[in-house]
């Protein structure tokens, strides 16, 4: 059968940013009732793609064609009067409004110069009916679940546009029950010859709910499939860039110590699935998975950045609880984050301050560090860790981003954890520095330290870890140890049938 006129054609977009090239040359081709996945990982070009399309950015190169029409949206508002309506995974509408309200923001039926309260009430009532929904459209937006906030938001974003849909990590912040109802949206517009984008980075749902997908990385269009036709195994190594068959294969380690952290259906619900997971001393347990696969949450609870509200931990065998990064602290243990700029550094302090930061945090700000302990501390993990700097005095935030990942491992070392968690300690760092900080995952092991590394690097993670764990969609799927840890195993593990 042959393929009906796209609703929307994208060809040639190329988009260029000092020092880099985010799109270059990019077809997309949406269909009528068709839903469309986007798919990627970090950096790879989808945002950036949907922002070209709906005007939020410029393009800097080809075509977009709406109805057969070619199109030049100067903004997403422009966008939406042409049909191209937008939901993004934080609801962009007003709370402290009704429903209704909502609905009809903008464009209120009126009547003798008021807004008609109750024909809109009807009709919102009416368009909410087309979505599955009955509810009171008289109440605040507010009082309804995340999940109705969705849908609320799509309703109008199809009743303003009404050709194409995109729909943005819409289920990040949903459970398995809510999902099913969006999903059932969803279906209903397809019915109706909507086109619908859905960009996501759980897997299991790409293959529930999609037609085609397209693949993106570094910016290019590395294949579109109908996803009938191929496995999960073929989409993920689309994602990542990898031959199965090129695998690197892991480096036998010398055996792990005493056991350190037990875990035991340890959770947060609504951020990571309950867990069981043990940590020994001189040993690297690898947290591997594609982004949005849990990776984060996972290294957050065990730190306590978010909070467990499930299961139990044991440190070297006496019962735990870990409630905050305080209390975590206090039990030796380190975390440095992924994003290094907002959660890490503090950009406008000194290195010396930073490194210090948190040692004085351990002690107490009422018992400050002496200015020459402070040059001492700083002095010898500068040296140790080979930092390249002008000056302790000067701002961390004119450091290179390797400098500062090394000043921010400073400042953990100085505190001598037994737990030292690393999420994504290599990214946007140059090749000197990456090495030297691989060399320095391995050198803690050695020494006997316990280390969690989270890394969407999967040669890193064979190379250098004891074992992995590998996370899909919030929730490990499987743990590899000794002769099965290979990138190959990795990829097999996240893109399993089986592992919904």
């Amino acid at each position: 059968m042959a393929m009906p006129e796209p609703v929307l054609h994208a060809r040639g977009i190329s988009k260029f940013f000092p020092g880099a090239i985010a799109l270059d040359d990019v077809e997309l081709a949406l269909y009528p009732g068709e839903v469309h996945a986007l798919l990627g990982e970090n950096g790879a070009g989808k945002s950036t793609l949907i922002k070209c399309v709906t005007g939020a950015y410029s393009r800097d190169g080809g075509t977009i064609a709406l109805s057969g029409a070619e199109i030049d949206p100067r903004d997403p508002l422009d966008s939406q009067s042409l049909g191209i309506g937008t939901v993004y995974q934080e609801v962009n509408l007003l709370e402290n409004l009704t429903v209704a309200e909502n609905l009809f923001l903008g464009r209120q039926p009126m009547r003798w110069g008021m807004v008609d309260h109750r024909r809109m009430k009807r009709e919102a009532r009416d368009i909410l009916r087309d979505y599955g929904l009955d509810i009171d459209p008289g109440r605040l937006l507010s009082s309804y679940s995340i999940a109705i906030q969705q849908i609320v938001a799509i309703a109008r974003a199809v009743e303003l546009s009404g050709k194409v849909l995109i729909l943005d990590e819409p289920t990040a912040s949903l459970d398995h029950d809510e999902v099913q109802l969006l999903f059932s949206v969803i279906e209903r517009l397809k019915g109706r010859g909507l086109a619908i984008v859905f960009i996501t980075h759980f897997l299991d749902q790409v293959f529930a709910i999609s037609d085609r997908a397209t693949i993106l990385r570094n910016g290019r269009v590395v294949g579109t499939r109908r996803l009938a036709d191929v496995s999960q195994t073929e989409i993920v190594t689309l994602m990542l860039g990898r031959q199965l068959e090129a695998a690197t294969h892991h480096r036998a380690h010398s055996e792990p110590g005493e056991l350190l952290l037990s875990l035991k259906g340890f959770g947060k619900r609504g951020s990571i699935e309950p867990f069981d997971m043990e940590i020994r001393e001189g040993e690297v347990v690898g947290l591997a998975g594609l982004l949005g696969s849990g990776r984060s949450e996972t290294a957050n609870v065990v730190f306590g950045v978010v909070a467990a509200d499930q299961g139990t931990a044991e440190l070297r065998g006496r019962g735990l609880r870990i409630t905050n990064p305080r209390e975590a602290i206090r039990n030796r243990f380190a975390l440095c984050p992924e994003d290094r700029k907002t959660d890490g550094i503090v950009g406008d302090l000194s290195v010396r301050e930073n490194i210090i930061l948190s040692l004085q945090a351990r002690q107490g700000w009422h018992r400050p560090i002496p200015r020459a302990k402070a040059e001492e501390i700083a002095q010898h993990y500068v040296k140790a860790l080979d930092i390249r700097l002008a000056s302790l005095d000067m701002p961390i935030r004119l450091l290179s981003g390797g400098n500062q990942q090394k000043a921010l491992l400073a400042r953990w070392l100085a505190t001598e954890p037994e737990l030292l968690i690393l999420d994504e300690p290599t990214r946007g760092i140059d090749v000197g520095a990456h090495a030297e900080i691989i060399a320095l995952i391995e050198d803690l092991r050695e020494k006997g330290m316990a280390l969690i590394v989270a890394s969407s690097e999967m040669e890193e993670l064979v190379a250098y870890s004891s074992r992995i764990v590998v996370l899909r969609d919030r929730r490990q799927v499987g743990e590899l140890t000794g002769h099965e840890i290979s990138t190959k195993s990795i990829v097999e593990a996240i893109a399993a049938e089986d592992a919904a």
